[in-house]
């Protein structure tokens, strides 16, 4: 009998020799503590299985089309930043930690856009949808159709696919004391952000099959033209807009077993984009439109 065999004979027979709770946790502790899930022996990635049509759409079409529609030509250089005012000494240890704001004060709605350029083209980086429940505030088990519809809705979870950025839905909490009845740490409502593959099936399923069949949905309202382009939500770079309850129950994920879920929750969409300065929101609209997002006027 080879060295091999008697090792493995050996170890066979040590295993069978210990008590019954012994082999138990022995079987077990190849296990994942949080699932109780066989742990692979390998770390387990799961990548995109085919190319999004939207995704492609945006990177052979409307990349090179908002580049055209967004560029913004500069004959002289950028004027250097303003200096920093030093109302309070950096020397002076009573001081010593104080900010020191630029000359002007602050300078958040007129930050100018990032140079023109490949790199530069704005893009989609995640979609996020936010939903307040406020009877959870009684009962934190309000938040379970919220939470069921999200999941079915996004199709993220905790470390989904081995990729550890994923959070999956979260629980939203308060972070402060909101006309006595909201408090720091109480759960009141839950989000997910969607990126990569998760985010481009999202925003095929919101265009083709949610929003054709709002009638009462005219588009994302615009501002009003005489609303000023320096506000902090101008310059953000971010398009939001709400969806009634009734909307939930025409996604197809949750058309398909409706009965499952007590409740439809009105919820928020965040469309987050890699514009920032004067005008980007402005250029995300832009972005929106081509994916064939309406937007009307008020």
């Amino acid at each position: 009998m080879s060295t091999s065999t008697q090792s493995e004979s050996s170890s066979i027979k040590a295993v069978s020799l210990l008590p019954r709770t012994t082999r138990k946790h022995t079987a077990l502790k190849s296990r994942s503590r949080r699932t109780l899930l066989p742990t692979p022996p390998c770390n387990v990635v799961i990548r995109d299985t085919h190319a999004s049509r939207l995704a492609d759409h945006y990177h052979n079409t409307l990349k090179d089309d908002l580049m055209y529609l967004t560029y913004h030509h500069e004959s002289k250089p950028r004027p250097e930043p303003r200096q920093i005012r030093l109302t309070y000494d950096p020397e002076n240890p009573y001081t010593k930690n104080r900010k020191n704001l630029p000359v002007g004060g602050s300078r958040l709605g007129k930050k100018p856009l990032p140079p023109d350029a490949p790199e530069n083209v704005i893009r989609l980086e995640r979609i996020q949808l936010h939903c307040m429940v406020k009877e959870a505030i009684a009962n934190r088990s309000n938040l379970l159709p919220a939470i069921m519809a999200f999941r079915a809705l996004s199709g993220e979870t905790q470390g989904g696919g081995g990729r550890h950025t994923r959070e999956g839905v979260q629980v939203v909490r308060g972070k402060s004391t909101e006309g006595g009845w909201i408090r720091p740490g109480l759960p009141c409502g839950v989000k997910v952000d969607m990126k990569g593959e998760k985010m481009w099936t999202f925003l095929s399923t919101l265009v083709d099959f949610v929003l054709p069949r709002m009638k009462e949905f005219s588009g994302v309202l615009l501002p009003a033209p005489s609303a000023s382009p320096n506000t902090p939500s101008a310059v953000s770079g971010v398009v939001s807009f709400g969806l009634p309850p009734a909307a939930m129950a025409l996604f197809p994920q949750i058309e398909v077993n409706v009965d499952a879920y007590t409740r439809m929750h009105g919820f928020h969409i965040h469309f987050i984009t890699n514009a920032q300065g004067v005008g980007a929101q402005a250029r995300a609209r832009a972005l929106l439109s081509g994916f064939q997002i309406p937007f009307a006027r008020r």
